[in-house]
């Protein structure tokens, strides 16, 4: 039988993620990959096996079913679980040798109960989400564990807020209360803080994928991902008539407007739709930048393409997505922009 062929496709550049890693790695002394989400939507299994390949040996995942999901793909001693343990599944990460990073009083308690092995610990220095807080530290909190790494997690290092400043600070006054086997703080944009932020780890995860967090970021990361999608008709449309839902575009003047299949179902953000008969997003065929036009629905694009382009039905076209730009034109963080890509598109690696 054969298969069916997708008509959108999210391209994978695994040459440049690791060029990126690398950069990272460079700029910091030792860097490890936030792989959570999926690893950003991009496919956490062919990721980590680029990574790793490259030399990356510290991996960061959300929950267990993530974790699960690498369990046969590199060591399982190198996957820490952000999200931390309960009783459902302590016997499932020590059967493993995942590890889990412990964040609360509660599942230091737990683990340490269910023989202590090897755990990472999250202390909250001051972005009050997961952690242990300032007034839970205690020496003998930590007494019995065998503890790899300590983080914490900065909340504001793609400004140059002084929080960055206290919440290093307060995280150097914390870890002295814990023997850990290395210490970890930044992320993507804290790498760019400077040195006295890079401790024995950092843990870079939207600049992997191509994202810029902080402008100094911009000449070290490549680009990653492209996306491809197939023209499913083309139509001549006449001047003053309305293209998509609720006609937000009207065309000016004669034209011919191609149906592309991608909408944001696939990841491209409705917020990317033109606004009064302005665009924001843009095609590309045969090097030709092609303005897409109208509302973007869930399945459907529109495009105004040219008399002298020669497009037809089944081809293929390139969407730009500079995660960066796309970013500021839509108002979604580049984050929320790559987590939502390869839910519904064919994955294609380029090695």
């Amino acid at each position: 039988m054969v298969e069916p062929t997708a008509t959108t496709r999210l391209q994978i550049d695994l040459s440049a993620l690791v060029k990126n890693w690398k950069a990272l790695n460079k700029l910091s002394g030792s860097a490890g990959a936030a792989v959570k989400a999926n690893a950003y939507g991009l496919g956490a299994t062919e990721v980590v096996k680029a990574l790793y390949n490259a030399g990356c040996r510290d991996f960061f995942v959300a929950n267990w079913n993530e974790a699960n999901q690498l369990k046969n793909i590199i060591p399982q001693n190198m996957i820490s679980v952000l999200n931390g343990i309960d009783s459902d599944n302590i016997a499932f990460a020590k059967a493993h040798r995942f590890k889990p990073v412990l964040n609360t009083p509660h599942q230091i308690a737990m683990w340490r109960e269910n023989g202590g092995t090897l755990c990472d610990v999250m202390l909250d220095s001051g972005i009050n989400r997961l952690g242990i807080g300032q007034e839970q530290i205690d020496t003998s909190l930590f007494q019995g564990l065998n503890i790899d790494i300590v983080m914490s997690h900065l909340a504001s290092a793609d400004e140059d807020n002084v929080c960055n400043e206290i919440q290093r600070k307060t995280f150097n006054v914390m870890r002295t209360c814990i023997n850990g086997k290395r210490n970890s703080l930044a992320n993507s944009a804290g790498i760019m803080l400077g040195h006295d932020y890079h401790y024995d780890l950092t843990r870079p995860g939207l600049a992997l994928y191509g994202g810029i967090s902080r402008r100094e970021l911009k000449p070290h990361i490549a680009s990653v991902i492209s996306i491809q999608s197939k023209i499913l008709q083309i139509r001549f449309i006449g001047k003053g008539q309305g293209i998509g839902y609720n006609a937000t575009y009207i065309c000016p003047d004669d034209m011919m407007v191609a149906t592309a299949s991608l909408g944001y179902a696939d990841g491209y953000a409705r917020n990317l739709s033109g606004i009064d008969s302005t665009n924001r997003g843009f095609a590309r065929f045969n090097g030709v930048k092609l303005p897409i036009i109208g509302r973007i629905s869930m399945d459907l694009i529109t495009i105004e393409t040219r008399e002298s382009v020669d497009i037809a039905e089944g081809d293929w076209i390139n969407i730009d997505f500079n995660i960066l730009n796309l970013s500021k034109l839509s108002d979604i963080s580049q984050y929320e922009l790559l987590t939502n890509l390869g839910k519904r598109c064919e994955l294609h690696y380029i090695k």
